[in-house]
């Protein structure tokens, strides 16, 4: 206790220490009164260390008697430092994208791939293996949040595998696993509960376990035997199949007038709608079979039949690239799949249709899906690199606008996979920054490990990183936010500029001549150009050997009328709103209303901006201002701007854009020790 006294009372001692002048002179009345040694320490500590200093360090300066820029430049060396100025950046660029990719889930597996035993059965499996469930189910196996049957390995159905769960329907007859090209078919099937509903049959003294052994203990008429369902029942010691009759749900209004349909023999074959009135979208429900019935006569295509879920069974396959700690898990078949087109219709399974097609599956080492964590780190990833693209920049003390210009970026292992294994199908639309060679090679669990490397030739700073690309997704939108950001500069039509509704120029579609619009579109839609060469709503690069500036097949689809073009042209001009669409028909569209100088400046990129930005010295001004106000937390005042900020501006240009330098100079100006 006396130890803990004496604590408190040197602490004592010393904040009044503190808080007393530093020397005689600062309590006369000075034309700048400036904060103490002590707070302008605690201020230079909290701005670029973003920590309040130690005991130790108050009392080494005060020793001193001052803090020296030496002192500052000291700080600007630690990695408390770099750690500020990556959130000021990150701050500064806005990098979120968690609202601008949209997931809805469709490509999300579900499971854990494990084999368990199952309860009640010495020496069998069941499994809970990773799949596809939610709506991307419904193409899949016929109902929607259905998955695989969880009982039956894909090798091993058919004659020779397994009992039959339903061998009482007369079509259950299964003679192979998969079709001629190797897609897997179902295995067993279970009436869907949208539709029917479905009741155990039980006898009291009596274990039932399958549907004929129901009729002939006369808990079931034998006319329903099509419609005795087996389906699993868990306890918590034993999981196992047990007959269910299931009819059309008299509760909804779509089944409840279904009637028994016998088609002439003694069992009923389906349910159909005795007199369906005009408009009814549902007029019959045949019985379930694991018959697949192609969609419009086309192999490798199928219309899941309505009313019932048909399940392929599960694979064992080596770990995906997210399951970094087994070596092989349960999949469920169609999931399975590693092939990149469908091979019956060399359809691609490289697009957002891939989780709805039964041919296609997640690709190899499952690339194409993803779980809940994988999408949370990716999104992190990406939201992570423009700021380490402004850390190199900082912490090697190059010139500040690098950050705008360089081709220098890194990968962790989350990045490096995603682009090397061209992951992320259907949910990121992501241009490689680099070939395959260029991109280091990192594994996937390690997320916290960051490579550096050069993107390809396109690139340009912070402002081609997904990131950028997807924070702001239009021309428009990247421009507005390079103005604001680094230029310090808004958008705002001044009142009372749009001309009467009645004027014919409201009319012009180009927004760079329309009246009231282009006060500021005069200046958007050249900007814009910069970014042509990357697609609005996603970072996808439109490289010219792929995406030229004309493409005739796509005028000549445009021209006889198909907009669509096989779904080759959406990059297109294929409708003429005007003269000039009319002129423009298969050109690309980010070429629609272009000058000669606006070509020049899509082919150029942002880089070009850049430099043009540099010969104005807005460039300068605007980040004076903005380090300005992140170290004295406010703006600054017309007097300030007067006093200092030509002369920040300049020493900065001089100093080779140096972002330490320009932070060293404000946090030793007077304004900065001035008490307000």
């Amino acid at each position: 206790m006396p130890r803990v006294r004496s604590s408190l009372v040197a602490l004592a001692a010393f904040a009044l220490m503190m808080a007393a002048p530093a020397s005689a002179e600062e309590a006369v009345c000075e034309p700048v009164a400036k904060v103490p040694l002590e707070r302008h320490l605690r201020q230079l500590s909290l701005d670029l260390l973003g920590r309040p200093p130690t005991i130790e360090e108050y009392r080494a300066f005060q020793a001193k008697g001052s803090v020296t820029p030496e002192d500052v430049r000291q700080m600007m060396s630690s990695e408390e430092f770099y750690g500020r100025m990556r959130g000021y950046h990150r701050a500064l660029m806005r990098s979120n994208i968690r609202a601008s990719v949209f997931d809805n889930g469709n490509t999300r597996l579900t499971g854990n791939g494990q084999t368990l035993d199952l309860p009640g059965s010495p020496g069998a499996k069941y499994y809970t293996p990773y799949e596809l469930r939610g709506n991307a189910s419904t193409a899949l196996r016929g109902a929607n949040n259905q998955g695989c049957d969880t009982l039956i390995l894909q090798s091993a159905c058919g004659v020779g595998g397994p009992p039959l769960q339903d061998p009482h329907n007369a079509d259950q007859v299964v003679t192979a696993c998969k079709d001629s090209k190797d897609v897997p078919l179902p295995v067993s099937y279970d009436y869907d509960r949208n539709f029917y509903t479905c009741e155990r049959l039980q006898k009291t003294g009596v274990v039932i376990d399958s549907c004929t052994q129901a009729v002939s203990e006369g808990v079931l008429e034998d006319k329903y035997l099509y419609f005795c369902d087996m389906q699993w029942v868990s306890t918590s010691t034993e999981k196992t199949l047990a007959p269910f009759l299931c009819k059309p749900d008299k509760n909804r209004v779509t089944t409840a007038a279904l009637a028994e349909d016998m088609a002439g023999g003694t069992r009923v074959v389906a349910w159909v709608h005795p007199n369906p009135p005009s408009g009814t979208t549902l007029t019959r429900l045949d019985r379930c079979t694991l018959k697949q019935t192609e969609r419009n006569g086309v192999k490798g295509t199928y219309v899941p039949q309505r009313g019932c879920v048909q399940r392929e069974g599960v694979v064992m396959k080596p770990a995906p690239f997210f399951a970094t700690d087994t070596a092989s898990v349960a999949v469920c078949a169609v999931q399975a799949q590693d092939r990149d087109a469908n091979p019956w219709t060399m359809e691609s399974c490289e697009t957002a249709r891939f989780s709805q097609d039964r041919t296609c599956g997640c690709g190899v080492g499952m690339r194409r899906c993803e779980l809940a964590s994988t999408h949370e780190v990716r999104l992190e990833a990406i939201n992570k690199e423009p700021e380490l693209i402004a850390d190199s920049v900082v912490r090697r003390d190059e010139p500040y606008f690098n950050i705008l210009t360089t081709r220098r970026s890194f990968v962790n292992g989350t990045l490096s996979t995603f682009y090397r294994q061209r992951q992320g199908v259907g949910i990121f639309t992501i241009s490689a920054p680099a070939s395959e060679e260029v991109i280091p090679e990192i594994s996937y669990a390690q997320a916290d490990t960051w490579s550096e490397y050069t993107r390809d030739a396109q690139h340009s700073g912070v402002l081609t990183t997904p990131s950028f690309l997807y924070r702001f997704p239009t021309q428009r939108a990247r421009v507005n936010h390079f103005y604001e950001a680094f230029l310090c500069k808004t958008f705002v039509p001044p009142s009372g500029a749009l001309p009467p509704p009645e004027d014919n120029c409201n009319r012009e579609n180009n927004l760079a001549k329309r009246c009231g619009c282009n006060y500021c579109h005069a200046t958007i839609e050249p900007t814009g150009a910069h970014w042509g060469r990357y697609d609005e709503r996603n970072s996808l690069f439109l490289a010219p050997e792929r995406f030229p500036r004309f493409d005739p097949k796509c005028r000549d689809c445009a021209l006889a009328g198909d907009t669509n073009c096989g779904g080759e042209c959406g990059q297109y001009v294929m409708q003429a709103f005007d003269g000039d669409g009319a002129n423009s028909l298969g050109m690309l569209k980010t070429y629609l209303y272009r000058t000669p100088d606006e070509e020049a400046n899509i082919e150029a990129g942002p880089t070009l901006l850049v430099e043009r930005m540099m010969q104005t010295g807005d460039l300068e001004r605007c980040a004076v201002r903005r380090i300005w106000n992140e170290f004295l937390g406010r703006a600054m005042t017309a007097e300030e701007q007067r006093l200092y900020l030509d002369e920040l501006s300049q020493h900065f240009s001089r100093n080779n854009h140096s972002l330490k330098a320009l932070i060293e100079q404000i946090v030793m100006t007077d304004a900065y020790r001035r008490i307000d």
